[in-house]
């Protein structure tokens, strides 16, 4: 959905427990040269096994617990050499913490009730009682992902420079101009869409945030691509909910196939990834903040881009379109707590630690939702919790804060 910016944290009754256990266990080593592959479920070790430092761990998880980060912070769990390690949830009772809000009409509840109302425990953050978590601007990085197969299949013919008004009768689009008919495919991918858009105004809460409007909306469709044209395409970065939603009406114009069914055929059942997702009113997959999902399948996206796009011997999404997607393309506006900024790629948020050369790989959503890849390491980390107030104050985590747990840089092979 939303862009991630600063995660708040939200005084109030709430019920916190430390509800997971660290995997001590002691599992039976791989060969050196056998890659795991967590189709069916993740093998669990402890984490000195994968050279993790236990103890750093658990100081996170104290942390968390505590609300040094977020109140609402609802699970978080860490994945190396193709092992679970460590793992925590937290509960809370949505229903206590949200209930007032859940009844008052604004940016987060433009209908009152239903599937758009992020203050209903029904729908968020978990979905119907389920282990499936709002996965938010999440979503984004998960069609980039669908799109990347569906162009490794050949479904997917269009090249990304294609204008995104082939898809469209031009004389039922609002604000034509050239610069809209310059726009691309990938324009939406990298943010540069050029459309004008206020996504940072559902953090403050604004009720005017193009976000909500879009939301409240029948036809997201058509509210996206009425919006004039504030920059040239692919000049200018600007976080856009509604470019992402263009494209699962174009994937379906494209391929004459759902981007829901498709993505379960050709990425959620080959990862063994169980999922729900949203529709628009108009029944369009909502791709801009719709899909949920468990920490456990969140971390397969990230092993499989730590694996060049391969799963288990097939091949899901091309090296090209990995590398593509974790290449940045733009330097975005830095949030307060990271001074250096974050880069952007397709729909994967990209930041560089000081003194890296290489770059942590992020998807992001709005209300907490995190998956932390760091390529050098091997090291895969999920977050999800549910503070969604502009007058909460919490703290995002930063790749940074975990590091530390680091004690090699490689798998250390072996029952501890």
């Amino acid at each position: 959905m939303k862009k991630c910016g600063k995660l708040f944290a939200l005084a109030g009754s709430i019920v916190l427990a430390s509800a997971a256990l660290v995997f001590g266990g002691k599992s039976a080593p791989a060969p050196a040269d056998e890659t795991l592959w967590p189709t069916k479920g993740w093998a669990t070790a402890s984490p000195d096994s994968v050279g993790l430092d236990e103890q750093v761990l658990l100081k996170l998880d104290k942390d968390m617990a505590s609300g040094k980060y977020s109140q609402m912070m609802d699970s978080f769990a860490v994945f190396r050499c193709g092992k679970k390690v460590f793992e925590r949830s937290y509960a809370h009772d949505y229903s206590k913490i949200y209930g007032k809000d859940a009844g008052e009409r604004g940016p987060y509840n433009e209908r009152l009730t239903g599937r758009y109302n992020y203050f209903d425990p029904y729908w968020h953050p978990y979905y119907h009682g389920t282990d499936l978590h709002t996965m938010q601007s999440v979503s984004k990085t998960v069609t980039s992902v669908i799109l990347g197969a569906a162009m490794e299949r050949g479904d997917f013919k269009a090249g990304l420079d294609t204008p995104v008004l082939k898809y469209f009768d031009v004389a039922k689009v609002k604000n034509v101009d050239d610069r809209k008919r310059r726009m691309t495919l990938r324009d939406l991918l990298t943010m540069t869409a050029g459309l004008a858009w206020n996504d940072e105004g559902f953090v403050t809460g604004d009720p005017q945030n193009d976000t909500s409007l879009m939301e409240g909306a029948d036809d997201w469709v058509q509210y996206a691509i009425d919006k004039p044209m504030a920059a040239e395409p692919g000049k200018v970065w600007n976080y856009n909910s509604g470019a992402t939603e263009l494209l699962a009406y174009i994937f379906q114009k494209e391929t004459g196939q759902d981007i829901d069914d498709y993505g379960q055929k050709y990425l959620f059942a080959p990862l063994g990834m169980k999922h729900e997702w949203k529709r628009t009113y108009l029944g369009v997959v909502d791709t801009e903040g719709g899909l949920y999902l468990s920490g456990s399948d969140l971390a397969k996206i990230g092993y499989l881009y730590l694996h060049d796009g391969m799963w288990d011997g097939k091949r899901i999404v091309s090296s090209e379109w990995v590398k593509e997607s974790v290449t940045p393309y733009f330097l975005t506006e830095a949030e307060s707590q990271f001074k250096d900024g974050f880069k952007y790629g397709f729909m994967w948020w990209l930041f560089k630690l000081p003194g890296s050369a290489e770059n942590v790989w992020m998807a992001r959503g709005f209300g907490g939702q995190g998956l932390h890849v760091f390529p050098k390491e091997g090291l895969i980390v999920t977050i999800a919790m549910w503070d969604i107030l502009p007058t909460s104050t919490g703290m995002e985590l930063a790749p940074s804060d975990f590091l530390p747990a680091v004690k090699s840089e490689t798998c250390e092979v072996g029952a501890h």
